[in-house]
């Protein structure tokens, strides 16, 4: 694999190794976490969330070390289905955060449209030079950028506007919680996410590859798979997921899809929620109401997605859309 300065891998690398096939993807899955457990020499745990990537890393992981712990974050902010299903397993270690997250949102605000954007919102409000600039489209250097006035600039009203805005609930409902437990424990997280998720992920991996032993110290052993990758590899090894996310089929191009839930992960994070159609918070009041009746409600999210112009009601689309497997 070719290098730079700055990166141990390239964009090019991470192509690479994205089309290698399945069967060569969980063979160096196991040897990174192989690799990983053995230079900690055993002080490693499986972070587990529930979710589909997670489970497939489980699975994966455990066939390496059977006995394995996994960690669960229980913030009480999960589907109920992924919840139990995490904790019907054995060997896991559920922990919680120190905050509630109604007692967040009160303190911090929502983290919307993007973790990114949150963030930039956040010092904007501060009076943060950097932070201003982004908000007004424009670079580091203050000069305009057609990227940031895309990225940024198109929320200044949300900045500007009534409601607390940041980035810092997955810090304290997932992140500190795991930290605290890492430094009690003596041991180090083997994680699930893949560098196809997010820019951020992208740029860890190419920065550190899948283990870090410097800095922070951490597994990611499938960070070269894909989504399709996680669905191929849950449906044509039989693995059993949590059923929020209905079958897993493929569609008239062989694509594999969900025919429930696409993404679990925190069930209330509005994130995205915008680009959805329909979102997860209108199909949530199809299959989930009382979830929906309480973030609406109780949280009462629907005064910025009101704010922002996002849907949050079902309509005929969201039948439709949970309607997909009959194209399969």
């Amino acid at each position: 694999m070719r290098q730079t300065a700055e990166n141990k891998y390239t964009p090019e690398d991470l192509k690479a190794m994205q089309a290698w096939s399945l069967e060569r993807k969980i063979q160096v899955t196991q040897a990174k976490i192989l690799q990983f457990a053995e230079h900690l020499q055993g002080n490693a745990y499986i972070s587990f969330s529930g979710g589909k990537d997670s489970t497939a890393l489980l699975d994966i992981a455990r066939k390496c070390y059977p006995e394995m712990e996994a960690v669960f974050v229980d913030t009480g902010l999960e589907y109920p289905e992924v919840r139990k299903f995490a904790l019907s397993h054995k060997n896991v270690t559920a922990i919680r955060p120190n905050m509630g997250f109604a007692e967040v949102l009160q303190r911090y605000g929502w983290c919307y449209p993007s973790k990114e954007v949150a963030r930039t919102i956040k010092y904007y409000r501060k009076g943060s030079k950097w932070a201003m600039n982004r908000m007004s489209g424009l670079d580091k250097n203050g000069s305009p950028s057609e990227l940031f006035k895309g990225r940024f600039a198109k929320w200044k009203k949300l900045a500007d506007g009534p409601f607390k805005i940041s980035d810092d609930c997955c810090d304290i409902m997932k992140i500190i919680p795991l930290a605290e437990y890492q430094s009690q424990a003596g041991k180090y997280p083997i994680t699930g996410t893949l560098a196809a998720e997010s820019d951020l992920r992208k740029k860890a991996w190419l920065a550190n590859g899948c283990n870090s032993f410097e800095g922070r110290i951490v597994s990611k052993p499938m960070s070269f798979w894909t989504e399709q990758d996680v669905l191929r590899y849950l449906r044509e090894y039989g693995i059993p997921y949590a059923p929020v996310y209905g079958e897993i089929a493929q569609d008239k191009n062989g694509q594999y899809r969900t025919t429930g839930e696409k993404r679990t992960g925190c069930a209330f994070c509005p994130i995205g929620c915008h680009l959805d159609r329909p979102n997860k918070f209108q199909r949530m009041q199809v299959t989930h109401p009382a979830l929906w009746r309480y973030v609406m409600n109780e949280l009462n999210l629907k005064e910025l997605l009101d704010f922002v112009g996002a849907k949050y009601e079902a309509d005929d689309a969201t039948v439709i859309d949970y309607g997909q497997i009959t194209m399969f």
